[in-house]
C-alpha cells in the first residue's frame, strides 16, 4: 500500500490545523488589545 496519500493528507491537516490556530489567536489579540484601549480610555 502507497503513504503517500497518507503523508500528503497529514501534512495538509496540519497545515489547515496551523493556519486556523494562527487566525484564531490573532482575533483573539485583536480583540483584547481593543477591549485594553477602551478601559484605558484610547479607543475613543
Amino acid at each position: 500500500m502507497n503513504p503517500w496519500p497518507f503523508i500528503i493528507a497529514a501534512y495538509g491537516l496540519t497545515a489547515l490545523a496551523l493556519i486556523g490556530t494562527s487566525l484564531w489567536a490573532w482575533l483573539s489579540a485583536r480583540r483584547l488589545e481593543a477591549r485594553a484601549a477602551q478601559l484605558s480610555g484610547r479607543g475613543e
